[in-house]
């Protein structure tokens, strides 16, 4: 996934009510860009931090700005982290289109945002990515941001609770049941990631989502990113640990 331009460089202020971030350019202008991202973003939202944010040509946005990445060091050095949470499906499309992924190559079609789950408050889940082939059974992937790392080289999910991510995982499970395939893909934009774990301390009942649905026959993989100014590639596989 390459951005569409030029991302423009700035100084973090502060991030607040979530989705709200103050930026001064390199150029001296401040405002006020948009961040897709819901979670903590625990150790990415320093004062002062060195961000780069996109442009939308959309003149329509109220705020034409959005936050893509920032500098961060977690002990080993200074590098680029992606922030925004909706990269990540483009990201796997183009892997999974390109057959990056051994785990889950193979398929004839990919479809994204296909229906699937229980119904809940009206609304029923949709799967990231649906994967099919004749005489094999459909393969649901669900993908989530990972943007967490508390020690060096250990990227970790999730960064604040998720009621939704548990029961997406419970789903999971029931597609094993009913004879069909399931995988959770964790997509790590942080490039020196060595490791993948849960942040059990963070939200155990999505750690004993995640247990119950490894041992119903979900698969779990996690890749990091490579991350730069230009875009977001799929890496490398790493291993995920207890």
């Amino acid at each position: 996934m390459r951005f569409a331009a030029e991302l423009v460089p700035g100084t973090l202020v502060r991030r607040y009510k979530r989705f709200l971030a103050d930026v001064v350019l390199d150029d001296g202008t401040a405002l006020t860009a948009h961040v897709a991202n819901p979670g903590a973003m625990t150790g990415l939202q320093a004062e002062g931090a060195r961000v780069w944010l996109s442009k939308s040509p959309n003149a329509a946005r109220k705020l034409p700005f959005s936050w893509e990445l920032v500098e961060a060091d977690f002990g080993n050095g200074h590098e680029l982290v992606g922030v925004n949470t909706m990269h990540p499906n483009p990201v796997v499309a183009a892997a999974l289109a390109a057959g990056t992924i051994p785990e889950l190559a193979g398929y004839a079609t990919i479809r994204r945002e296909v229906k699937y789950g229980r119904i809940v408050n009206g609304k029923g889940s949709r799967v990231d990515f649906l994967l099919e082939a004749p005489a094999q059974p459909p393969c649901y992937v669900e993908v989530k941001n990972v943007h967490l790392m508390r020690r060096p080289g250990v990227a970790e999910f999730p960064d604040s609770v998720t009621a939704r991510g548990a029961r997406h995982l419970e789903e999971l499970a029931g597609i094993v049941a009913a004879g069909g395939r399931a995988a959770m893909l964790f997509v790590i934009q942080i490039g020196s990631a060595t490791s993948f774990t849960l942040a059990r301390d963070i939200d155990p009942a999505y750690a004993r989502a995640f247990d119950a649905a490894r041992t119903a026959g979900v698969e779990a993989l996690a890749w990091t990113c490579k991350v730069t100014r230009e875009g977001i590639t799929l890496d490398r596989p790493v291993p995920i640990a207890p």
